[in-house]
Parts: C-alpha cells; structure tokens; sequence
C-alpha cells in the first residue's frame, strides 16, 4: 500500500520546472555580483582598478591550481604555488602602471614579468609555460580593461564589452538547448553547438544597436556588426578555457561563485573580448578618418 501511494504521489508530481536549478543558482548569483560591478565600472577611477586588482589575484590563483601548481600559501580560498604567487604580483604590478597612466610600459613589463616567471619555474622544475602563459592571458584583459574605462568614452566602451559578452553567452545557453543541432567543437566543449554561437552572436548584435540608440549614438549598424564579433571573440575564449581545463582533466577552475565554478569560469569571453576591443581601439586612434568605433 505505502508502495502503491509513493508511486502515485510521483505520478502526481507537476512537470519539471523549464528552468533548471542551475540556471536558478547563475540569477541568483548574478544578482548579488552584477551590481557591485556595474557601480565601480559606472563610477571608474580607483575602485574600478580596485576591482581590477581583486579579480586578478583571484584568477592567479584559480589558474594555478588549475595548471598544477605545488601549494605553498592559500590565497582566494585557494592553494597557491611560488609560481603563483609570482604571477598575482606580476598582475597587480602591471594593474599598478596602468592606473599611473603608464600603459605602454606596463605592456612592455609582460616581457621581463614572464623572464622571470619562467625561471623560477624552472628552478622549481616546474613546467615554464603555464605561469608564462598565465601571465599574458590575464594581464592583457586586465590591462586592457582598465586602459580603456580611463580613455575617452571608457564607460560606454567597457559597458559595450561587457553587454555584448554577457549577452552572447545568454544567446548561446538558449539557443543550443532550445534548438541544439551540430557541435560547434565536441572534443573540447561537448556541450556547445553552432546554433548557440549564432544565437549567442544575434543577440549579442541586437543588444549593441540598442545600446547605440539609447547612448544616441549614429552607428546602430556598425555597433551591431562590432558586437557580434565580440560575441564570436568571447566564445573563442570560452573553448580556450575548455581546452586548458580538458587538458588538466578539471571541470571547473574554481567554486568562488555559486553555479558558476570560478572567476575563470565566469570571465573567460571577457579575457578574450578585452583585448580584442584593446585592439579595435588602437587601430581607431590611428587611422581616425576611418571611424572604426561609432562614437569616433
């Protein structure tokens, strides 16, 4: 009889809720994170570079532990090698020189910074290219971030950045689970289709135009087609994080933020996207008669 009864009350059960708990668990993390970000990005200065220097020691230390480094000191609620340690000072270092307006040589600094990452390596016989690697595909972004939120139209910029990212990974969830089709790199990201890239880039599109009206600027058109390969640059950076974690056989970099893994896990698009912008930029302080970025 309780046997027939449970059977039944599971029978009774109403249909599984469409939005999963984990889903559930990004809002609410969301939630409590997104506006502490969009504050200090909003106001910039010191405590945008603040935030900045947090974010990157957190991400040495989950790109440590991630790569195999040998604990020495806990740092971020994680284990942290010599290596490690090295690579959060190199970063803030470099965060440091940028913030004093000393871009250019903080750029050149990543070269001596990674000379001597890679020797206490390999005094520690440790394998020289991951705190080496670490060390570009961190404090470029970084540097990147914090140069172009203090240049002209910087709020509009980051804010563009940020949009079009996270805007492309909310595409891509939807698009792959609602429509699925093809994988986009099954070896790497199993659960990744090309639907969800193409979503992820549309919708990633549509935001920047709407941003450009509502900022007033001219360029709907372009923003749209710059958004979209923000979009497409930020995914590359997703399936390069894929591709380290598969690598070390780790399925997250972290568990800092509930539902989603690490900072690492969290920010891979914006590590490529960052730079990417950096880039765009440059070009359009130098060629400025072509209008690479609408509010040239």
């Amino acid at each position: 009889m309780t046997n027939t009864t449970a059977a039944n009350a599971g029978m009774a059960q109403p249909a599984a809720d469409p939005i999963s708990s984990s889903l559930r668990t990004r809002v609410l993390s969301a939630r409590v994170l997104l506006p502490v970000v969009l504050v200090l990005l909003y106001f910039g200065g010191l405590g945008f570079a603040l935030l900045l220097a947090l974010a990157a020691v957190l991400m040495a230390a989950e790109w440590d532990r991630l790569t195999g480094g040998v604990p020495v000191a806990a740092m971020g609620g994680a284990n942290i090698s010599l290596p490690g340690l090295a690579l959060a000072l190199s970063l803030l270092l470099v965060l440091f020189l940028g913030y004093r307006g000393h871009a250019g040589w903080a750029l050149a600094m990543l070269v001596p910074l990674a000379l001597i990452l890679a020797l206490l390596s390999r005094l520690l016989r440790r394998h020289l290219v991951w705190p080496v690697l670490g060390l570009f595909w961190l404090g470029l972004p970084c540097l990147a971030l914090l140069w172009l939120r203090c240049g002209d139209s910087g709020l509009l910029a980051v804010s563009w950045l940020f949009l079009a990212v996270w805007c492309c990974d909310t595409g891509a969830y939807f698009a792959g689970r609602g429509i699925g089709g093809p994988k986009l790199a099954p070896r790497i990201s199993p659960k990744k289709t090309w639907s969800g890239l193409l979503g992820g880039m549309l919708l990633a599109a549509i935001a920047s135009a709407l941003l450009a009206m509502a900022s007033g600027q001219s360029g709907m058109a372009l923003f749209a087609l710059l958004g979209a390969l923000l979009a497409l640059v930020s995914q590359a950076g997703d399936l390069a994080e894929s591709a380290v974690k598969r690598h070390f056989d780790v399925k997250d970099s972290g568990a800092l933020i509930p539902g989603h893994g690490g900072i690492l896990d969290r920010v891979d698009g914006i590590l490529f996207a960052a730079p990417a912008l950096g880039v765009i930029t440059l070009a359009s302080m130098s060629m400025p008669n072509l209008k690479v970025l609408p509010w040239q």
